[in-house]
């Protein structure tokens, strides 16, 4: 007896069924109701269908019984959920779909090897795994996966030649052996179809939201006032989310990622536009986690030298790391990355934990600290771009969904993840800067006990999780630049001097992001505001509203609301990004 196929599984049969069906003879079928109980003429090697209105068996076609397989990939679509579950034909057993067969399927011949019926009803167990009770990423390497389709770009670079069309076999002369259509010229790998639960993705999108910027917040707090911050929190998250809802409506219409999308709807310029706008944003993201390591690794230094002070500097720190991250910006597969990125998670969290366990605690016994203010006029702006910087996710959002085995459950899913991060950011920020008032520091961990062996511990273990999470980081950017000098066919699997010309072009990334890091080390929560209202504020609310007015949109209405989030953001960019460089060069 077979699995009784789902929604999903029966809108899959029937889109294969379509496209076979296209290029098969009208009139023949291999469904059941097709058989008679005449006999099948095996002279008659085109028998005429015209003067039958029923579908005939496609066994009567000359050679039916070898090419029955594709016949029946159009009965399969047919059959019932509730007739599927008895006598019919196993899908699971035509060779001819067996790219679309479960991951638990085994061939006969594997079923026949050693072990082979305990392998495969322990892979059908493992894939009968409740959700809820199945780990949340198999080995953390899905979510970094992500990355190498960072905004729905197809970043990973292939070390495989197979996908390439090599200058050889496009010179060879033509025989009998070549390949009358050659190799495949495109570099984009097939996308696997999706296969994440509901649980799993949820956690995924978690941890694409929280990141380093959370860790700026309490400064921001401090710049806007606990009020004005808190409001402008939430305000932004509700924008970001219907910017994504804008952006998941393009993709719904259209395909592709976010660059595909932009070229579509607004042309090669555009894409061009948006992959620089990602660029800069993940450049910037990079920096700013660089500085913060280098003046937490400071304060940690500081906390338990013997001495009073230590003679190395936050600049030195800086050229410090990159001494560490120079060679991991070399890895082409990002996966390698995994275990490292994992425990960065688990870092941060920890951080989280203490931060809330230590601010409710002394809340509760010395209460709010007097200089805490509601609103501060002077350096509110500030708070604007802090705020955009923190939701930093746009990037994740369309391959998340692509990773989905029901993507239409993701909006909702997505609200309310964006409910409980706007919940953890305003958290964080309003406790932190309730607790310690206007001494609210940018390395926030710095305000608490230096002497406690626990904080030195947290202040460590958290300055690892963003350095070894800062490749991670900047890969999308380095590709996203490799492809436009390179190529994206042009791998060191080929060359090794092509590889080494790539290893010195990231090189001179991580230095340029070193040195971009010392220009802002003096002032990092400006840095970081900048970086928020120059480079994502377009990610995050222009260009989802522009490609919804121009691709999507027919109502006046809704047009009329497209070009006022473009306003607004437009509006928000220009005023923070000036006001935040006045601010900079004044002071």
């Amino acid at each position: 007896m077979t699995d009784t196929p789902t929604p999903p599984d029966q809108e899959r049969r029937q889109a294969e069924a379509d496209i076979v069906s296209r290029h098969l003879p009208p009139g023949y079928t291999a469904e059941p109701d097709a058989f008679t109980a005449e006999a099948i003429n095996t002279s008659e090697s085109t028998p005429d269908v015209t003067s039958s209105p029923d579908p005939q068996d496609s066994l009567r076609l000359q050679g039916g019984d070898i090419h029955r397989e594709i016949f029946k990939i159009g009965a399969r679509a047919k059959l019932g959920q509730r007739s599927a579950t008895f006598a019919h034909p196993n899908v699971r057993t035509s060779s001819t779909s067996s790219l679309f067969t479960p991951r638990h399927h085994i061939s006969a011949s594997e079923q026949r090897a050693p072990g082979g019926f305990r392998r495969q009803f322990i892979q059908q167990k493992q894939s009968r795994l409740n959700a809820a009770t199945a780990p949340v990423t198999r080995d953390f390497v899905s979510f970094l996966a992500l990355y190498g389709n960072f905004a729905g770009e197809d970043l990973a670079e292939s070390e495989d030649v197979s996908v390439t069309t090599t200058e050889d076999e496009e010179d060879a002369p033509a025989t009998e052996t070549r390949p009358l259509l050659g190799r495949r010229k495109s570099s984009r790998r097939p996308t696997p179809p999706g296969n994440a639960g509901t649980t799993k993705s949820f956690f995924t999108l978690l941890k694409a939201f929280i990141g380093t910027g959370i860790m700026f917040l309490p400064k921001a707090f401090k710049n806007g006032g606990i009020l004005f911050s808190s409001i402008t929190l939430v305000t932004v998250s509700l924008l970001s989310c219907l910017s994504f809802h804008l952006l998941l409506l393009c993709r719904r219409r259209y395909g592709g990622g976010y660059g595909e999308l932009g070229s579509v709807i607004g042309g090669s310029r555009f894409r061009s536009l948006i992959l620089t706008s990602i660029t800069l944003s993940q450049i910037g993201f990079v920096c700013s986690g660089i500085i913060f390591i280098a003046q937490n690794l400071h304060s940690f230094l500081n906390a338990v030298s013997p001495g009073p002070t230590i003679g190395i500097g936050t600049k030195s720190l800086i050229a410090i790391q990159l001494v560490v991250l120079i060679p991991l910006a070399w890895i082409r597969d990002i996966s390698r990355l995994g275990p490292a990125a994992m425990l960065a998670d688990v870092f941060i969290f920890i951080g989280l934990f203490y931060i809330w366990y230590y601010d409710i605690s002394t809340l509760a016994t010395i209460g709010l600290h007097p200089s805490v203010q509601l609103f501060n006029p002077r350096d509110f702006t500030l708070t604007v771009g802090s705020a955009i910087f923190t939701f930093e996710g746009i990037g994740l959002i369309l391959p998340i969904q692509s990773s989905m085995a029901e993507p239409s459950k993701f909006p909702r899913l997505l609200y309310i993840v964006m409910v409980i991060v706007t919940i953890i950011f305003t958290s964080v920020g309003a406790l932190c800067y309730a607790t310690f008032g206007y001494q609210t520091r940018v390395e926030i961990i710095s305000n608490y006990p230096q002497t406690s062996k626990l904080v030195n511990a947290v202040q460590f273990l958290y300055s690892t999780a963003v350095l070894v999470g800062t490749p991670v980081q900047l890969f999308p950017a380095t590709r996203i630049i490799e492809n436009k000098i390179f190529g994206d066919r042009d791998t060191g699997k080929k060359s090794a001097a092509t590889k080494w010309k790539k290893n010195g072009f990231r090189t001179a990334i991580t230095v340029l992001c070193g040195l971009i890091s010392i220009v802002g080390a003096s002032d990092l929560d400006k840095f970081v505001a900048l970086i928020g209202a120059f480079a994502c504020v377009p990610l995050v609310y222009i260009y989802p509203a522009f490609l919804h007015y121009k691709g999507v949109a027919r109502s006046p209405w809704v047009k009329a609301g497209d070009l006022l989030l473009c306003a607004i953001g437009t509006g928000a960019m220009v005023y923070s990004t000036a006001v935040t460089v006045s601010t900079w060069i004044r002071e």
